[in-house]
């Protein structure tokens, strides 16, 4: 088991690269994928009446193209969703990680001599108000002041167990240095699954694939019955809303809520 040292592994700014995309906002990625596939099917269409009209012939070998294209989009987008799927059930499960290491501090704190053992349990309420802080914000500048304090509370409560464990190092005392560890180790594990989220070249390439299907769809409409040319854009748009959704902790409406903090946090107050 490594042992903390003072910094949290995964700790950066706001300014993370992956924390400033428009990925962020789900329904901004939701209203410019509508706008630019809409505008896919038009241009197709467009360049079918200046192009060329296809005829029988073309239509079936065009087909076979349009249906690959679109294939490959879904396949694309199903792999998209299983990864955002995957990250957010590994936050959920990193959140229950928190929750049982720092109740399981809590308990070995008694194996401390009385005066630390009341400080270290102080600092673990206060520490798991961060965390369930953490969980629950939204602003962005309210995460950083929380980043701030949690960073703050964990110099603390490494400083308030070294004492103890260096005048008398000891097996006993060994799993009150683990459990902290622990404690602290379960944050950096927290942020590191909250940066990783879905490669931008990913996006990229079922943006590509998308903008290009709907090129086709334009290209190869009979004719004009805009009912039909709006299905796929509405469908694709709502299916990168979702994913994104997923895929952004802070800024989805599909969150992790600290239902294993808040339980603790209400245990230790009935105490």
């Amino acid at each position: 088991m490594s042992l903390w040292l003072g910094s949290t592994p995964g700790w950066a700014d706001l300014d993370h690269p992956e924390n400033a995309t428009i990925m962020n906002f789900p329904l901004l990625v939701f209203a410019l994928s509508l706008v630019i596939l809409l505008l896919a099917v038009v241009i197709g269409d467009f360049l079918r009446g200046k192009i060329h009209t296809l005829n029988d012939v073309e239509r079936d070998d065009f087909g076979v193209a349009q249906n690959a294209t679109l294939t490959l989009l879904a396949l694309l987008i199903g792999f998209s969703f299983s990864m955002a799927i995957s990250r957010y059930d590994q936050r959920k499960n990193y959140e229950e990680a928190e929750a049982n290491a720092i109740g399981t501090e809590y308990v070995r704190a008694d194996l401390l001599p009385a005066r630390d053992s009341v400080k270290v349990r102080d600092l673990l309420r206060k520490y798991l108000d961060q965390r369930i802080l953490f969980y629950e914000t939204r602003s962005r500048a309210h995460v950083a002041q929380i980043e701030a304090e949690t960073l703050k509370l964990q110099n603390e409560l490494w400083t308030a167990i070294k004492p103890a464990a260096a005048a008398d190092p000891n097996c006993v005392l060994a799993l009150v240095v683990s459990g902290m560890n622990d404690v602290l180790n379960s944050q950096g594990y927290t942020q590191a699954a909250w940066w990783n989220r879905i490669p931008v070249a990913a996006w990229g390439l079922m943006a590509a694939i998308s903008i290009s299907s709907n090129l086709l769809i334009g290209y190869g409409a009979h004719g004009r019955d805009w009912r039909t040319l709006l299905i796929v854009p509405i469908i694709v748009s709502i299916a990168f809303l979702l994913i994104a959704d997923l895929d952004s902790p802070h800024g989805g409406a599909i969150r992790v809520m600290p239902q294993n903090l808040i339980s603790l946090s209400q245990s230790l107050s009935s105490q």
